[in-house]
């Protein structure tokens, strides 16, 4: 494998390079001795890093103000202790800045004594009492918490070296770098050893520190894990966790956490052993993994939901700032990150940021561009991926994602060819996320809830078919984890884009293929969505088709019969449980319409339908005593007892309203009629009209030259 040859060869080099490289003067990380003056004088030159300096030196002069608190830990995330520990890393490194940048004594006298503070009683703490596993963290409730602390906490360090004399830096690394590192690669070594993102924390916080303390055993342990074989530790992260595309296998949410500690460990490497060249790693996987983590974003800011997601995630996140200043500053990506940059409205202040904030001042800004693109998921891009399809310009962008990522490992739902649709800088077609409260010690101690399980992973919570009300896989990780959905087409031409992708085993017997089209039709101003998902299958099945929207309903075509007196859930299991059915009802119409009202534009769904065509509108919130979930909305095409269906539906943007002038227009769908030409497993052809003009559409399966024709 290429990727092992090249850690044969970045052995060998720290064997020979490393005690001749190990004597770099400090500060050596984000902020060097060599560029500092330049810093300092940047602070009062650039806007961007003068703004982002003045918030730095709040922080630190507010630490100064307060006295020192390391308190014995006992709360869970979001408690008291946990809030205060975090506290403490920030300021360290806030105050390990400000000494640089100003040299007044005051900042780094602080760093010194709260890292005595430290040093004084860590090793008379217990495992913590709040422990989230065995053997759990000591300062955290869990040792990822613990890890963050240090990658924090030694970059302070490192600024304020040379103000340390030689026997304090002494106590400070015999009595608490130390038996933190021993915590992290010994006590809790099977995290340190796992391809995960809380492995990447834990090498990153153990390599960083033997960097900065001149400790060779840390640093090589951190390269390649435990037992030095290169089975575990950072470049076997590097090898695994992420796609030759750059695409982190934990999906968008986990790429944006994760990319701090690859980055600055990277960074760090660099500093220290420039002769690896590390930002060269399979191919520059780590530049490209900043691009793809953007391109992973609707022109909102915020990545897209899927998996364990918090959906109030952006890459205004300070894992993202390290991230493009370095890529720009380091890795010579180009000057479209300065435009997130920009937006950002922050930079780190060191020397990638000196960079970023002089390159803005000087103008050259270039708009960030979005691209419709397929990004491979699994260490050799065979492991599925994900389908960007994107109209529009960022003020008013129509965007399609197609899920054919992998399982994603813990942090997976069962979710493959689920889509999620975003126009007019919204959600229209959302995707449920983490059904988690980050930090709120109320709400299961800020972890997860057991409804992320039960509802949140579910296939039935996003918008991708359920069969005989049961998830893929049947909810089972470790099955799930033994296969990945398959590319069949993408392409982007000015007529239309195009992604099919096929998953054979998430559900026994049943083939899905789902193929999604942006396609302007004569006239339109914005394009439609069109959306062909295929289930085939020899033995009859319950196929449920969800989209769960953002918005209000406000017309159908169909009488809706709204339970008015009682709900009663959807179902027992695989997430039905949790549903409320508000109505449920036959459509008896050759072609089902709904409208939904979001964002003061109008959205019709036109799906064809049969006899055996029913909706149900549904609400999530049921079997939900703690009320641990938002009660979003859904409609489910349903067809029941069918050997095999197509589900086609054309998703409409048009019109408007204005509650200030009191004005509506375009209320009215131009997409009718559609009409079922051939389906067959080779083929699918449908026509429908728009604004009087009909279209035929022809997907051939097994055709890649001939794909699609739209005619």
């Amino acid at each position: 494998m290429p990727g092992m040859k090249r850690i044969g060869i970045i052995s060998m080099l720290i064997a020979g390079l490393f005690n001749s490289t190990m004597a770099q003067q400090h500060p050596s990380i984000l902020l060097t001795r060599q560029k500092i003056d330049e810093v300092r004088n940047g602070v009062s030159r650039f806007p961007l890093l003068q703004q982002s300096w003045k918030e730095v030196k709040k922080d630190a002069d507010k630490a100064l103000k307060s006295p020192i608190d390391v308190p014995v830990p006992h709360d869970a995330g979001g408690g008291t202790t946990h809030e205060q520990h975090k506290k403490n890393y920030q300021n360290v490194l806030a105050c390990g800045i400000a000494w640089q940048i100003t040299k007044d004594e005051q900042y780094a006298r602080f760093v010194k004594d709260i890292l005595f503070q430290y040093a004084a009683v860590y090793n008379t703490w217990p495992r913590h009492p709040k422990r989230k596993d065995t053997p759990g963290g000591k300062m955290f409730w869990q040792s990822l918490n613990d890890c963050v602390w240090q990658v924090y906490v030694i970059q302070g360090y490192d600024c304020i070296y040379d103000y340390l004399k030689p026997e304090e830096r002494k106590k400070i690394e015999d009595n608490l770098f130390e038996p933190i590192v021993k915590e992290f690669s010994e006590v809790n070594g099977e995290i340190f050893n796992k391809i995960h993102n809380h492995g990447t924390w834990s090498v990153a916080a153990v390599g960083m520190t033997g960097y900065v303390c001149g400790r060779k055993d840390w640093v090589d342990i951190a390269l390649h894990g435990s037992k030095k074989d290169d089975k575990t530790g950072f470049l076997a992260q590097l090898n695994e966790l992420f796609s030759p595309d750059g695409y982190y296998t934990e999906g968008p949410y986990y790429q944006r956490y994760a990319i701090l500690p690859f980055i600055l460990f990277a960074k760090t490497i660099q500093q220290y052993q420039p002769e690896l060249k590390i930002y060269d790693y399979r191919n520059g996987l780590l530049k490209k993994s900043v691009n793809t983590a953007l391109q992973c974003t609707y022109t909102n800011k915020m990545f897209f939901p899927v998996n364990d997601a918090m959906k109030d995630k952006s890459y205004e996140t300070e894992e993202m700032i390290y991230a493009v200043d370095i890529a720009y500053s380091d890795m010579q990506s180009g000057d479209d990150l300065l435009d997130v940059a920009q937006q950002q409205q922050k930079v780190i202040v060191s020397d990638a940021g000196l960079k970023v904030a002089k390159a803005v001042a000087e103008g050259k800004t270039k708009p960030f561009a979005y691209v419709p693109m397929w990004i491979s998921d699994g260490a050799d891009g065979k492991g599925g991926g994900l389908g960007i399809l994107r109209s529009g310009s960022n003020d008013d962008q129509a965007c399609v994602l197609m899920k054919a990522a992998s399982q994603g490992m813990g942090h997976g739902h069962f979710d493959r060819l689920n889509i999620l649709y975003y126009d007019n800088n919204t959600e229209v077609f959302s995707d449920y996320g983490a059904v988690r409260f980050l930090n709120i010690e109320s709400k299961n101690g800020g972890n997860y809830t057991k409804e992320n399980n039960t509802w949140g992973k579910q296939t039935v919570a996003h918008n991708t078919i359920a069969v005989d009300k049961q998830s893929q896989y049947q909810a089972n990780e470790k099955a799930g984890d033994q296969h990945a959905p398959g590319l069949i087409y993408f392409n982007n031409t000015p007529q239309y884009q195009v992604v099919s992708a096929e998953e054979d085993h998430a559900f026994e017997g049943v083939q899905l293929v789902r193929t999604a089209i942006l396609f302007k039709p004569e006239g339109a101003q914005m394009p439609l969505l069109i959306d062909v998902f295929k289930a085939k299958s020899k033995a009859p099945h319950q196929y449920d088709l969800p989209f769960w929207y953002q918005g209000q309903l406000t017309d159908s075509n169909f009488p809706v019969n709204a339970n008015k007196t009682k709900l009663l859930p959807a179902g027992d299991n695989y997430g039905y449980q949790h549903m409320w059915v508000n109505s449920d009802d036959k459509v008896n119409a050759a072609n089902g319409v709904i409208t939904i009202l979001n964002n003061k534009r109008f959205y019709t769904t036109t799906f064809l339908a049969d006899t055996g065509t029913s909706l149900c509108f549904v609400t999530c919130g049921a079997n939900d005593p703690e009320f641990n979930l938002r009660n979003e909305k859904g409609f489910i095409i349903s067809q029941k007892a069918a050997a095999g269906h197509t589900f086609i539906n054309i998703t409409e943007p048009h019109g408007q309203t204005n509650p200030i002038a009191e004005y509506t227009k375009g209320f009215k769908p131009l997409t009718k009629d559609i009409k079922l030409v051939n389906d067959n497993s080779e083929t699918t052809g449908f026509e429908f009209t728009y604004n009087k003009k009909t279209y035929t559409v022809t997907l051939q399966y097994n055709n890649k030259q001939s794909f699609i024709t739209i005619k």
